[in-house]
């Protein structure tokens, strides 16, 4: 069984230009720290921008949380820079905006290559555009090659994509429905994570977690936020409930038993189970136990 991901329940965009934000990162419950270096940053604060955030990242300071930093898009005047100062203070991975085809992988890989990126740093891709969504077969299978920095996580970015698609804005999610569910089965047909886009709303509360729990039964790993606020709704919904763990237990327990050890099928209950079952039982525990503690 492949080894659990990290738990991506809630990955909190911070705008690099916010001092006060980065400085809140370390005190946020997230599971995930976006540092932003592209939409939440104007042109006349790029640069200010990406030394804080280059510091911020550099003193370690965010504890368990996943460090990611969004970079500027790879046409921009910007993405050299960004690239160089970002791989120096090493974060878990680098976020590319505005992925729509194989090559820009290479191209964010060559990137890379160029400033020396240290093993262990992942490659993030933002799926947000029609093009995106229909090549992301090819995207997903350039995962993995050789040496090269790996793609680890696809982050779902759903206003530009409504966007682009001419979606009404009071549409909903009805619309993107397709192009999401395209988007998970290649995530997982190539062992990658998945985060759902963002919800803009700081005030429909019902809205949001109705649309944590969409993205959640699409299988999601976890959602994209906009505020502090977000994070414990999206860690509660993306987390597997008591009820889940209690589920896994009884199904692990049953197939240890001496007399079912070698079964490929089981009654648990009164319900059949198969070994496939014991797996996605084993993935609830591993998920359950990897989770940061609130507190923390």
């Amino acid at each position: 069984m492949a080894a659990t991901p990290r738990p991506r329940r809630s990955a909190l965009y911070v705008p690099g230009s916010n001092a006060r934000a980065l400085d809140k990162g370390r005190t946020i419950a997230a599971d995930v720290l976006i540092l932003d270096l592209e939409d939440a940053v104007g042109v006349e604060e790029k640069e200010m921008a990406r030394a804080a955030v280059a510091a911020a990242v550099n003193v370690h300071a965010y504890g368990k949380r996943e460090v990611v930093v969004r970079v500027n898009g790879l046409g921009t005047p910007w993405i050299a820079r960004d690239i160089a100062a970002v791989v120096a203070a090493e974060p878990d991975a680098i976020l590319i905006p505005k992925i729509s085809r194989a090559e820009d992988i290479r191209r964010a890989r060559a990137a890379l290559a160029a400033a020396q990126a240290p093993r262990g740093l992942a490659l993030w891709a933002m799926i947000e555009t029609p093009l995106a969504v229909l090549n992301i077969a090819s995207i997903t299978a350039a995962a993995h090659a050789g040496d090269a920095v790996p793609i680890d996580t696809l982050v779902m970015g759903t206003n530009d994509l409504a966007r682009e698609m001419h979606i009404p804005p009071a549409a909903g999610r009805r619309a993107l429905q397709p192009a999401l569910t395209q988007c998970v089965l290649a995530a997982r047909a190539h062992g990658l994570a998945i985060l759902d886009g963002t919800f803009n709303s700081l005030s429909d509360w019902p809205r949001f977690r109705a649309e944590c729990e969409d993205g959640r039964d699409l299988g999601m790993d976890g959602k994209t936020l906009i505020h502090p606020r977000q994070v414990p709704i999206a860690n509660e919904l993306f987390a597997p409930s008591d009820a889940d763990v209690a589920w896994a237990e009884k199904i692990l327990n049953a197939f240890a038993r001496p007399e079912n050890v070698d079964r490929a099928v089981i009654s648990v209950e009164g319900e059949m189970v198969e070994r496939l079952h014991a797996q996605v039982a084993e993935r609830i525990i591993e998920t359950a136990t990897a989770i940061l503690p609130d507190a923390d």
